[in-house]
């Protein structure tokens, strides 16, 4: 066993935070300060220190578990259990076709690890049925960024940007919570003499800090940012010679926007008309600003046109491919980014490519060594796949998600699951999807394996392994291979992260997220490189040029390191379209899926607290974290609990179109009074997810999280 620190990263969320481990006797690893890592600067929040709880054995999954004939998981060999899970995907895939099977993964895998997992789809079992719980993430943003810039990344600059700029309007986002680490950017901000202006429906930890914050009703952010846009133009705030010079498309959008005036916009949002005027001088008063948004205004089935809304104010402001100014997206997951740049999501290839674009698909089927018209055509979003479960997808194969928590109308996707053939799921401990499996497989943790991360930043990452895995547990991509060669394909399949990151390499290039000029060297001599990095040529020791691009060689002594040195800041000479010109998308608002009603008068929404993490599979797990946070609960504005009845404490039903929750009153008056809050965390009877809302966005295909219609009810104990 070594004792000397290894530097790696916090598994949880898109900061990616530094930390350094140490063994521990008992087989686990000590967290201490990193402070070199300049994300967070050695700084950790409750989640992050308390990681290396959940190796533990006591805690983890340490042995495949095969249902027996009684229905009851056992112990299982791994031979067994594989052979298992090939051979019920394989009689569903002989049955019924490829597109029967199912493949679901996570935003919590690594880059090789989600490279390989599409690739296992589209070669090994040749399904387009691909998709992962990222799209609940980010998608909104990421269609958004797409239509306007051309490119979706996170954030088109580093986070040490932002206690640089003038203004920043933080939309939909307690970072106080959900990072952390990240609010001292902001505490910076203000320090620097800059303003902060927070929009959230809630008053967060988050919005205490805010200079300014305005809570409109859950579900009219488009309004709002359409009502701030008529009064840039009104006002006379339009950045002319930016626009004209910089942009495309303006005019249309000047109309919609003019349509949207601050009256108008004070009744859709709840904000008033000098709260939208105080918006827009501090906004546009200093010579830099950004707009960041998060899942407030994206988990919305109008997400896309929402943050396209923000994106337009921005750049009618100049706000866009400038320093210190600019859009960008907080990504939730830890590796959100990397997770759909390399090919989990439905519709991309690896470099997020589109699965529909001839040349993408020749370039990787190429890497792969397979015909491009062999791979399948794009196939379902996220929700639309779990909800076809039991029909026509008949086996799933899920990695690294626990949808029966974290889904949108999670009782239904429940029941999708139970009625399925087969599933098998791939985790490290036994979430509640992983109960209901045929076949579960124990794998590695983030300080037991070596692998790239992509953060919030566009910053690539290597997490060191820092221990060995206990006997009984493999690496996922152990996994795809011992599966691949069980269903008749041999090679392809390699089980060395480094060796799998070397094809990334070659198949990203070119791409938009291009990452061939990247290598686990120049990761481990620096503090992350952001992409695009292609390859650049290169002098090696023959003296020749080696010209690493698409494809890269094959000989590893002419893979020299790139001297390209990353995209820290996107944008600043041209955008990422054929003309290099910023598009303006022509947006208008329009009612969330469910409004409020007689029946169902509240607006419900739903988020995440400090102590706990996504669907709380692993900090459920850890005994610091319960203690500060044991259980679900409901937000009520002290009038509507005076309405109701209820008291601090006493258990309250919400209830939705899709089902009921019970959690006990929290009574504050930091939520609208026509708003109820619930954090998403739990299974059971306060599990949220049960009345969410899987109304879709048209284009990005979000389920519509943020706002749906209940009504609340006292429950006799």
């Amino acid at each position: 066993m070594q004792n000397t620190a290894t530097p790696t990263h916090c598994p949880y969320c898109a900061l990616q935070c530094g930390m350094n481990l140490t063994p521990t006797p008992d087989g686990t690893v000590e967290v201490s300060e990193r402070a070199d890592f300049p994300v967070n600067r050695g700084a950790l929040c409750g989640k992050g220190r308390t990681a290396p709880a959940v190796l533990a054995r006591n805690v983890r999954l340490t042995s495949p578990l095969v249902r027996d004939e009684g229905g009851t998981l056992v112990p299982a060999s791994w031979d067994e259990a594989l052979d298992r899970i090939a051979a019920g995907l394989g009689r569903t895939r002989a049955a019924h076709g490829p597109d029967a099977v199912g493949v679901f993964g996570g935003g919590g895998l690594t880059n090789e690890k989600a490279y390989t997992l599409g690739k296992f789809a589209r070669v090994v079992l040749g399904t387009s049925q691909i998709d992962y719980n990222g799209r609940f993430c980010m998608s909104s943003a990421a269609a958004a960024g797409i239509k306007a810039f051309g490119l979706d990344r996170g954030l088109p600059f580093p986070l040490e940007d932002i206690p640089k700029s003038g203004c920043v309007i933080l939309v939909g986002s307690n970072l106080a919570e959900t990072m952390p680490p990240s609010l001292r950017f902001f505490t910076e901000l203000k320090e620097n003499g800059g303003t902060l202006i927070v929009i959230d429906p809630r008053r967060t930890r988050t919005a205490e800090q805010a200079d300014l914050h305005l809570a409109p009703r859950p579900g009219t952010d488009l309004a709002l940012a359409l009502g701030l846009l008529h009064l840039v133009i009104a006002e006379g705030r339009v950045d002319e010679e930016y626009v004209a010079e910089r942009t495309a498309g303006w005019e249309d959008a000047r109309a919609a926007a003019m349509a949207h005036w601050p009256e108008y916009v004070e009744r859709i949002t709840g904000v008033s008309v000098p709260e939208l005027r105080e918006t827009v001088r501090l906004f546009c008063a200093p010579e830099s600003a950004m707009v960041l948004t998060a899942r407030g205004p994206e988990q919305q089935s109008k997400g896309t046109d929402t943050v396209g809304a923000w994106i337009n104010l921005c750049l009618a402001t100049g706000r866009a491919g400038r320093p210190l100014s600019g859009y960008g997206c907080l990504t939730g997951q830890g590796n959100g980014q990397g997770g759909r740049e390399h090919g989990q999501k439905a519709d991309q290839l690896p470099g997020y490519r589109k699965l529909d674009d001839p040349a993408a698909r020749a370039h990787v089927a190429e890497v792969w060594g397979v015909d491009p018209d062999s791979l399948p055509g794009p196939g379902r979003s996220a929700y639309e796949l779990l909800d076809a479960l039991g029909t026509d997808i008949r086996s799933l194969l899920l990695m690294a998600s626990n949808p029966v928590v974290s889904a949108p109308r999670a009782a239904h996707v429940e029941e999708r699951i139970r009625s399925l053939d087969f599933l098998a799921v791939c985790d490290v401990v036994l979430s509640e999807t992983a109960a209901l499996a045929d076949v579960v497989l124990p794998v590695t943790q983030w300080a037991e394996e070596t692998g790239t991360t992509t953060s919030l930043e566009g910053r690539v990452l290597l997490r060191r392994r820092a221990i060995t895995p206990p006997d009984g547990v493999r690496s996922d991509l152990e996994v795809l291979h011992e599966l691949a060669a069980r269903l008749g394909v041999e090679k392809g399949f390699p089980t060395d992260p480094e060796e799998v990151f070397e094809e990334l390499r070659r198949a990203s290039a070119g791409g938009p997220a291009d990452y061939s000029g990247i290598t686990y060297r120049r990761l481990a001599e620096e503090n992350g490189v952001f992409w695009p990095c292609p390859a650049v040529a290169e002098p090696v020791e023959d003296g020749e040029d080696a010209l690493l691009d698409a494809p890269l060689p094959d000989d590893p002594a002419r893979q020299a390191a790139s001297g390209h040195p990353g995209t820290p800041r996107l944008f600043l000479d041209r955008f990422a379209t054929p003309d290099g010109r910023a598009r303006f998308v022509p947006v208008s608002h329009r009612a969330i899926a469910e409004e409020p009603d007689d029946e169902y008068p509240v607006l419900l929404t739903t988020g995440r607290v400090v102590a706990q993490y996504q669907s709380g599979a692993q900090t459920r797990r850890v005994a610091e974290l319960n203690a500060a946070a044991p259980g679900p609960f409901v937000e009520i504005h002290p009038r509507l609990a005076a309405r109701l009845g209820a008291a601090e404490g006493d258990p309250v039903a919400v209830v939705s179109r899709r089902g009921r929750a019970v959690a006990p009153a929290r009574i504050t008056g930091a939520i609208r009074p026509d708003t109820v809050f619930m954090p998403f965390h739990w299974p059971g009877e306060g599990r949220a997810n049960t009345l969410t809302n899987p109304a879709l966005d048209p284009t990005s295909r979000m389920p519509e999280f943020k706002a749906c219609a209940v009504r609340l009810e006292t429950v006799e104990r």
